[in-house]
C-alpha cells in the first residue's frame, strides 16, 4: 500500500482516539471541553483527511467532492456553534 495512504489512515485513527480520550476525561473528571463542542472540528478534519485518502487511492477519486462537502458542512456547524457560545462547559 502507498505510504501516504497509510499515514492518512494513522491520522484518521488518531482523530478517533482523540475523541475517545476527550469523552473519557470528561466522564471521569468533568474536565475539558464537551465532546459535542469539538465534534464539528474533528469531523471537518476527518472529512478532509478522507478526501485526501480518496484522492490518493485513485479509483475512489469521485468521493473527493463528497468528503469536501462534508468538511464544509462540519466546519460551518463548528463555526456556528462557537459563534453561539457553546464553548467548553
Amino acid at each position: 500500500m502507498n505510504p501516504a495512504v497509510t499515514l492518512v489512515d494513522v491520522a484518521l485513527a488518531s482523530l478517533g482516539v482523540e475523541l475517545l480520550v476527550l469523552i473519557i476525561v470528561r466522564i471521569r473528571g468533568g474536565r475539558g471541553p464537551r465532546p459535542a463542542a469539538v465534534l464539528g472540528g474533528l469531523l471537518a478534519g476527518a472529512a478532509l483527511l478522507a478526501a485526501l485518502r480518496a484522492a490518493l487511492v485513485g479509483p475512489a477519486w469521485p468521493l473527493v467532492p463528497v468528503f469536501l462537502l462534508l468538511a464544509l458542512f462540519a466546519h460551518g456547524w463548528d463555526t456556528w456553534s462557537r459563534w453561539r457560545g457553546d464553548g467548553y462547559n
